[in-house]
């Protein structure tokens, strides 16, 4: 039996534990194959691939300094119909209480409301989109955390 797919909105917060990034705004895309998160400055050196990402964190912004050495390079089309090469990175979300493994491509959306999409990959099997609602995930955590106190 398949487990019962959850309701998302159109928007949410999502953390990446194991880079220490906790309610970092989340787009939900259909439209998008691959997730994508926000990242500046990416370079490859010694196998290992290096990334900034601003963390809008309660202390402000700070741009923090990532490295792995798990990655490929993809050729990927953007929203505009562009083709181009971008680092694919494995991490592990957190989202309604729930810990998921997902891709994310690379990219400079510092032009963009919201720094991560969750796209179609993501998306498949698990959730079904409601675009009247958002932050479901988040208020669901924030209500746990509540009622925890």
């Amino acid at each position: 039996m398949k487990a019962e797919k959850i309701v998302i909105g159109r928007t949410d917060k999502i953390d990446i534990p194991e880079f220490n990034i906790k309610n970092i705004s989340a787009k939900i895309d259909t439209g998008a194959f691959t997730s994508v998160l926000h990242c500046s400055q990416t370079k490859v050196s010694g196998g290992k691939l290096t990334f900034h990402i601003v963390d809008k964190s309660s202390k402000g912004l700070q741009k923090r300094v990532f490295v792995v050495d798990d990655f490929t390079q993809r050729v990927i089309k953007n929203s505009f119909g562009d083709v181009e090469k971008r680092y694919v990175i494995k991490v592990k979300i957190v989202i309604f209480n729930k810990t998921i493994d997902t891709e994310f491509s690379l990219t400079d959306r510092s032009n963009m409301k919201h720094p991560v999409l969750l796209g179609r990959k993501f998306l498949n099997g698990k959730f079904i989109v409601d675009v009247s609602k958002f932050n479901l995930s988040y208020r669901e955590k924030n209500k746990n955390k509540k009622r925890k106190l």
